[in-house]
């Protein structure tokens, strides 16, 4: 498996193009916005870093540039969505998560408004910004609310998904909106629905299941695995909230062990949910589990040098998954 490069991503020797999550979704928010005037767009001084140029341009009443105040353009969209309009709240992920956490508890989630909470560029997008600018403690902090659905899209028709949902149902919702370029994984014909995982390839040794843009390295580390003659089932865990605790149960149940991935604190992620569940479900299996994500404040290096320092990759993986199934 060769590194990630900024256009492309090998998996089972196979170079993929990548994209920018952020282009999919203006292009579906515009499309949408045509015929559904009442979609609106809340940002704090980030009409760039959001990717949202294009539909100030053309709905120039419809985006609200509340100016660097996360707390108060939270409370914009709650207002909108209180009146009638499907607001799209967007902001870079450390500081929509971070500075906004009272006005997502109480105003979104507890007040179970429909407001459309877009984390844009979540993870270690930012790469040499450094802590600051990392969006990694987000699916921890947004998990503890009740009534908060959180979508983790892997690629870039997931993301368009993920936004035609939020148009045709409106709830509380908080997307991250990857910047860092991924491959499209998502199967043909894959159904996008609330509170499920997508299985992206079957296996019967390890389940591998991952998060956003880790998906493609949770592939690539599969194809290696079958390599060695290990069978690793790989899911895509599209919703953190609602968990899709079937699939967990299954994967408990039908392999011998469990390796979850992230681009989050290893501490509330998808990793914690996962592991809560297996070990309090009567319906769960006692399977061994490894959990990768971050786990400490991060040196200055790329987006890229963060994923080796933290053992996101695909070779990390498939370490954590054949010494997984050694204890299983």
């Amino acid at each position: 498996m060769s590194a990630p490069t900024p256009n492309s991503y090998n998996i089972a020797g196979e170079d993929l193009p990548v994209f920018d999550n952020r282009v999919a979704f203006a292009e579906k928010l515009i499309e949408l916005a045509r015929k559904d005037s009442r979609i609106v767009a809340v940002v704090n001084d980030s009409v760039g870093s959001s990717n949202l140029g294009a539909f100030r341009e053309e709905f120039p009443d419809r985006l609200i540039n509340v100016g660097i105040a996360e707390q108060n353009m939270v409370g914009v969209g709650a207002g909108l969505a209180n009146a009638g309009m499907i607001p799209f709240v967007c902001a870079a992920g450390p500081f929509l998560s971070g500075r906004a956490t009272e006005q997502v508890k109480a105003d979104v989630a507890y007040s179970q408004l429909p407001v459309i909470l877009c984390a844009m560029s979540p993870g270690m997008a930012y790469g040499e910004l450094g802590p600051t600018h990392h969006s990694v403690e987000d699916l921890s902090w947004m998990r503890a609310l009740p009534g908060l659905d959180i979508i983790v899209p892997a690629d870039e028709q997931q993301i368009r998904d993920a936004v035609e949902a939020a148009v045709a149902n409106p709830r509380p919702m908080y997307i991250r909106v990857g910047r860092h370029k991924v491959p499209n994984t998502t199967p043909a014909g894959a159904k996008f629905e609330r509170g499920k995982f997508v299985t992206v390839r079957e296996g019967s040794d390890v389940s591998i299941i991952a998060t956003g843009s880790m998906v493609s390295r949770a592939l690539s580390a599969a194809a290696t695995l079958a390599e060695q003659g290990v069978s690793a089932r790989v899911l895509n865990a599209t919703f953190i909230a609602p968990l899709d605790q079937q699939a967990i149960i299954d994967a408990s149940t039908g392999t011998r062990a469990i390796v979850t991935v992230e681009e989050a604190n290893v501490s509330g992620g998808l990793g914690a949910a996962v592991a809560s569940l297996v070990a309090t479900s009567p319906e769960a299996g006692r399977v061994p589990m490894a959990i990768i994500g971050t786990n400490d404040w991060s040196p200055t290096l790329s987006t890229d040098g963060l994923y080796e320092h933290f053992g996101l990759t695909a070779a990390n993986i498939v370490a954590k998954a054949k010494e997984v199934l050694s204890r299983a």
